[in-house]
């Protein structure tokens, strides 16, 4: 399994590659899962990531607070639960490129998408369709659909849904960009997967926002895959709006606490459309207990209550990490990684004659840390047989293995040891 001239899959060749990275893995700052009394090969940070090892302090301090100050931890806590939230707005303006005035952590992703809508979903006149990429994650689909209806829409006409050409895979910008054009005079908004949970593609989102405004139409992202996977500059590339869950690549806890990104030239209109909560209000008067509605004048003003403290403790040691070992320097070597990854796969794959379609994009510039494999003549069994020999990956329906090598605890000598297991299983399945 070395015939490639480019790459040495042994798993001593890997652990060199792991010794002499110049991004080495902070595999010991995490915890690694233990499944039938073996460490298994977790390649699914892309559902959700493993548990930093910080957490559990993290957690013990706010729990400690609460049982030593009661109600006074809002104000007396070592964190004070009041402004809690804005402990994250560093690590999350580093991770999309913003200024901090533009970002929140608050409710769940989908939550924080129909309160995006609302602002940035106002169908007038002929202006009604939305443009999103076909087999979207469903919850945007959903989202997007019921926002339709609910202004009177119709789904079946006003959501159009661009898909890839024919015989591929993935969507090209192009194509985007000439249905954007088609469509511009009855466009309100363009609103797609940054990262493409399917396939793995990463689009180019200044290059869609800039036709989405050439339309006329507002632009935003859903950025569930790619927060935490890749750099952005969404204040730079004139993005409207984007929102995000913090579980994935981010590394949070199950269903912990979303995020949003509302730019700058937004955050103080007093002419856009959005639900009021008490902890949008101006942070200086709040506890006055006004009856009048003061925005923040910032992302804060789309909060609608206070901080899920317990939630978003977990999350504020894993934007700390980030911080510290810089989002530029993780995509390197995530670029690595993938490559390595899929070069082997191609090896094994030719070596037990097999056909691994790979249907995430080639250019590493395109992708985010994901190959999605269609491994034809398996299918599901192969997964299974992964599953068992302790590599944790995730299915996708009807024929797609999700692997996604994350470079803050995946390692070279992962993809080998994986390498040897995916030969072994398929070799196997091909007997029966």
């Amino acid at each position: 399994m070395e015939a490639n001239p480019k790459y040495t899959f042994s798993i001593e060749h890997a652990r060199s590659m792991d010794k002499n990275d110049p991004v080495p893995a902070r595999r010991s700052d995490f915890h690694m899962p233990v499944i039938n009394g073996k460490e298994v090969i977790y390649f699914t940070g892309n559902s959700l990531g493993l548990q930093p090892k910080s957490a559990h302090q993290a957690l013990k301090t706010e729990l400690d607070d609460w049982a030593q100050w009661g109600v006074e931890g809002h104000f007396h806590a070592q964190n004070p639960w009041v402004s809690y939230h804005e402990k994250l707005a560093e690590g999350l303006a580093h991770l999309v490129g913003a200024k901090q005035n533009e970002v929140v952590a608050m409710n769940a992703l989908t939550v924080n998408l129909h309160l995006l809508l609302v602002s940035f979903y106002v169908p007038k006149g002929k202006r009604t369709k939305i443009i999103c990429e076909a087999k979207a994650f469903p919850s945007d689909q959903y989202a997007l659909a019921s926002q339709i209806r609910f202004h009177g829409g119709n789904p079946e006409t006003d959501l159009i849904e661009i898909t890839p050409r024919s015989g591929a895979t993935f969507i090209e910008e192009e194509d985007i960009e000439e249905a954007i054009r088609a469509h511009a005079d009855e466009l309100a908004l363009v609103m797609l997967g940054g990262v493409h949970y399917f396939t793995g593609q990463l689009m180019d989102m200044q290059r869609i926002t800039k036709a989405a405004h050439a339309a006329g139409a507002y632009c935003g992202f859903d950025l569930a895959h790619a927060m935490g996977n890749v750099p952005m500059h969404l204040h730079d590339w004139n993005v409207d709006f984007a929102c995000w869950c913090s579980y994935k690549y981010l590394n949070s806890g199950p269903g912990a606490v979303a995020g949003a990104f509302i730019h700058e030239k937004h955050v103080a209109r007093e002419d856009i459309p959005r639900f009021d909560g008490w902890w949008g209000h101006d942070a200086q008067r709040r506890f006055l207990m006004e009856p009048k509605f003061e925005s923040m004048k910032t992302a804060e003003a789309w909060q609608m209550s206070n901080a899920p403290v317990l939630n978003m403790a977990v999350h504020a040691s894993s934007l700390t990490m980030f911080l510290d070992a810089r989002i530029d320097r993780l995509r390197e070597k995530s670029k690595r990684l993938t490559a390595y990854m899929e070069a082997g796969i191609q090896e094994v794959a030719a070596e037990v004659g097999f056909r691994a379609e790979l249907i995430t994009p080639q250019d590493p510039e395109r992708r985010g840390a994901q190959l999605s494999l269609a491994a034809h003549g398996f299918g599901k069994t192969l997964f299974e047989a992964l599953t068992e020999a302790g590599v944790i990956s995730d299915w996708r329906e009807p024929n797609v293995i999700r692997m996604a090598p994350v470079p803050l605890y995946n390692t070279f000598e992962d993809i080998a040891a994986f390498l040897v297991i995916l030969k072994d299983c398929t070799k196997a399945l091909s007997t029966k």
